[in-house]
């Protein structure tokens, strides 16, 4: 046994999970856990400047590393508040983010204290699990908990809340066993049966195919995907901010589909007669919803993880619960030893010159004028980004667009805010990004207006030598936002022009690298020079404000146009 303070057991918590970093911003509600991190000859630990970005960043660093991203926050009430948009973007994720917050002694509770909020009830909804200690002895085993929730498939976000006094009482504690005593080490099984049946159905399919998404990329299962679909023979569509889950010079990688894909892999999803959605929901970036996107005739397979999923947007005609690499696998096996196959030849062929004629059209379609139009801008990129780059995007049309416009090297090398369309996500990804993966180069892609959000963080960029790219692709506007004014509201514009200080030189005040880029040459030359510095880096890239495009356009069908 040995007796420690509760902030001290919460360290040592950490330390036993093998926790490298935390992420956070300092206040008195836990300085005791401060303290003992203070002594801590494992873990570094990163002072943000907001608690919002410091979950972004442990989100990045959790979905980079495939481990748990951990962030505290200081201060009960108001640092707390400042998690809730970062926790709930992790959500959205399934990304197993750990977060720690200090609360309110126990015995201020409920008589309207300094800084008291409910924040077990505030943090229930937008996590997998919310604790509230109730006692120091008690401060490893919820710790366990947590880390167990969040990396338990599907991953997700806790949130653990510890009271002041719970963090300065003493405890005796008994040596902390191992993860792996506590960790669920199998994954299901899928059902024997149904994988006989899937790999009939796909065998005998005219024109098959099989669209994968967070199972495979997170995983890092894209050899197993690859396999199955070259037994098969038949093309793969990646869910849109998955389309890292495959290198993109895989011949049967067709690209991100649905509304916000690309033509070739949105036309394959429409008329398949199989669609095997492996470790995929179908869900509302792939799809809306809608059988605008996907065959209403075809026989869908669906494999997840997560049996709530199965069929829960699109009826299927199998539906396998199990863990997506393993399924992909074993029906493999199964394929490989099928005598009858379908000719989908005609099928393939087609799509392969579709994709061949699609990838040349695009570079030839792309506007290299002035000013710098999206196409030209990313035509640019796909130049100068190295194939092992990690991409991080916010939302907002600019990056919609950019993310199947550019190219991937394989798994973890694109995120994204997914489902939860996040603005000033990717700058604070990025350097969580950075800091799981440091030989690799990473590459952050925002609109003027998110990364004025979040720019404080460059402060800790420089601080702690987390030397990432930001592309700054500035239009002075919300673009997504004035062009739905501009196309349905009659150019009735309000709100959406945005004025910003020149953030090369704003980047240099901070310490770090700033670049503008008015030309395409600039960009190319710029992106040269950041990858190469020792530094963080910013680039200023003028956008043409009137290349506006309106993504959303179903969002305003009952006002025409």
């Amino acid at each position: 046994m040995k007796t420690m303070s509760g902030g001290q057991a919460a360290v040592a918590a950490l330390e036993n999970e093998d926790t490298e970093i935390v992420f956070g911003l300092i206040g008195s509600a836990t300085m005791e856990m401060f303290d003992a991190l203070h002594d801590s000859q494992s873990i570094r630990f990163i002072g943000v400047h907001d608690e919002r970005t410091g979950t972004h960043m442990a989100d990045g660093y959790a979905r980079a590393s495939g481990k748990a991203g951990v962030v505290l926050a200081g201060q009960n009430g108001p640092g707390t508040t400042n998690l809730v948009t970062g926790l709930a973007q992790a959500k959205a994720a399934f990304s197993p983010v750990v977060s720690i917050a200090g609360a309110l002694s126990t015995a201020h509770q409920y008589r309207d204290a300094f800084q008291e909020v409910d924040q077990q009830s505030l943090f229930t909804p937008i996590t997998k699990k919310t604790w509230t200690v109730p006692s120091a002895d008690r401060v490893p085993e919820i710790i366990r908990e947590g880390f167990r929730a969040a990396m338990t498939p599907r991953c997700g976000p806790v949130q653990i809340n510890l009271p002041r006094d719970v963090l300065a009482a003493q405890a005796d504690y008994a040596a902390m066993p191992s993860p792996a005593q506590y960790r669920n080490q199998s994954l299901p099984h899928p059902d024997s049966t149904l994988l006989e049946q899937a790999a009939r159905m796909l065998a005998s399919a005219a024109r098959p195919v099989i669209v994968i998404g967070g199972g495979i990329k997170n995983s890092m299962a894209h050899e197993d995907a690859l396999k199955l679909a070259e037994t098969l023979n038949t093309p793969i569509c990646t869910a849109p901010g998955h389309g890292d889950a495959i290198p993109f010079g895989h011949p049967l990688n067709a690209g991100q589909m649905g509304p916000r894909g690309n033509r070739v892999a949105s036309r394959l999803v429409r008329e398949a007669d199989v669609i095997l959605a492996l470790g995929t929901r179908l869900g509302f970036n792939s799809t809306f919803y809608s059988y605008d996107n996907i065959n209403a005739e075809a026989a869908i397979i669906q494999v997840e993880i997560e049996p709530t999923a199965i069929g829960r947007y699109f009826p299927v005609e199998l539906g396998i619960w199990g863990d997506a690499a393993e399924t992909a696998r074993q029906l493999t096996r199964l394929i490989e030893k099928a005598a009858d196959r379908a000719d989908a030849d005609a099928w393939l062929s087609a799509y392969a010159a579709e994709k061949a004629a699609f990838l040349k059209q695009r570079d030839a379609d792309a506007d290299m004028s002035l000013p710098i139009q999206p196409s030209g801008l990313f035509r640019t990129m796909r130049g100068v980004f190295p194939s092992d780059a990690i991409i991080t995007m916010d939302a907002g049309t600019l990056c919609l667009q950019a993310t199947d416009a550019l190219q991937y090297g394989g798994p973890r090398s694109l995120f994204t805010p997914l489902d939860f369309g996040l603005v000033g996500f990717s700058f604070a990804c990025g350097l969580g990004a950075k800091l799981a993966c440091p030989e690799r180069p990473v590459i952050s892609l925002m609109g003027d207006g998110g990364f004025g959000m979040t720019l404080s963080e460059l402060s800790t960029a420089v601080d702690y030598n987390i030397n990432t790219v930001t592309i700054v692709m500035n239009n002075g506007c919300w673009g997504a936002e004035k062009a739905y004014q501009r196309d349905f509201f009659g150019g009735r514009y309000i709100g959406a022009d945005i004025s910003s200080p020149p953030f090369d030189k704003l980047a240099e005040l901070y310490g770090a690298a700033g670049y503008k880029a008015e030309t395409l040459d600039e960009v190319g030359d710029a992106v040269k020079a950041a990858l190469n510095g020792n530094k963080p880096a910013v680039i200023d890239v003028a956008v043409d404000p009137a290349a506006l495009y309106s993504f959303r356009r179903d969002s305003f069908k009952h006002r025409g146009g």
